[in-house]
């Protein structure tokens, strides 16, 4: 018991230090809590019919930003922040600390988790105000809400951590990361109506993550007739649960059978 009390107090500081650092780097400040906010102001400016009655494309299109904004602040973030931390020996000083890699994944975790909250709450604070986004009037769905932020941004940190050991510098790693996600959120429904994909790109996208996260959020931001519009006609709200499990549970065991402190 009090060695997880030591390890938990430990990734707790750890998240602190690693917040302080985040908002010392203006590029990765304004990229990940800004970069939604811009993508929606640009979207929704030149995107304003409705998709189904009732339903703008910025309403739409919100639901998406918030699912792919948990892939941009923990799987991208993580796969390239890492590698550079490997590289400028920054991981191979904390291994001569009493940090444990557990310490490490929650400090990781729990800075996903706050600038996840800050991310969103820019998003539906100017979504409301300039693009008249109707927030969730049902407690059902604010819970809904933030079981998928939990769950999703712990699935996105899991992967984020377990990809970091592919690209083989922290150089690189924007290179090889980049593409994946942007890749993802096009495949995923993120920029377009998922039904209007082709068949092949609907079925390649349901193997990930971002897909169900994706149609997890246009269940609390779409009305619930909306539904039928979607490929099996319904939210899938226990599917989308089970995939998320599934691939936290893949990630979490990846990323700890294979994370490194160093290259050696």
């Amino acid at each position: 018991m009090k060695n997880f009390k030591d390890t938990l107090r430990i990734g707790v500081l750890r998240s602190f230090l690693e917040l302080k650092q985040f908002m010392r780097q203006r590029e990765s400040l304004v990229f990940t809590l800004l970069f939604p906010v811009i993508l929606l102001f640009i979207f929704g400016s030149v995107f304003q019919d409705t998709i189904a009655p009732g339903v703008t494309f910025s309403q739409y299109f919100v639901a998406g930003m918030i699912a792919s904004g948990l892939v941009n602040t923990g799987f991208q973030q993580l796969a390239i922040t890492i590698p550079m931390e490997r590289d400028d020996g920054t991981l191979k000083r904390l291994r001569g600390t009493p940090m444990s890699v557990t310490s490490y994944f929650i400090g990781k975790a729990l800075l996903v988790t706050i600038l996840m909250i800050i991310q969103t709450a820019l998003l539906l604070f100017f979504g409301s105000v300039v693009f008249d986004l109707n927030l969730p009037s049902d407690s059902q769905l604010w819970w809904n809400f933030t079981w998928l932020v939990i769950l999703g941004s712990a699935c996105s940190t899991v992967l984020g951590i377990a990809f970091s050991v592919v690209p083989k510098s922290g150089r690189g790693a924007s290179a090889v990361v980049s593409p994946i996600v942007i890749i993802l959120q096009f495949f995923s429904g993120v920029f377009f109506v998922f039904t209007s994909l082709p068949d092949w790109m609907q079925q390649f996208a349901a193997i990930f993550p971002l897909k169900w996260l994706t149609q997890g959020m246009r269940s609390v931001f779409l009305p619930d007739d909306f539904a039928t519009q979607e490929v099996a006609q319904s939210w899938e709200i226990g599917k989308t649960a089970i995939v998320l499990l599934i691939w936290l549970i893949v990630g979490l065991f990846i990323a700890i059978r294979t994370f490194k402190w160093s290259r050696e």
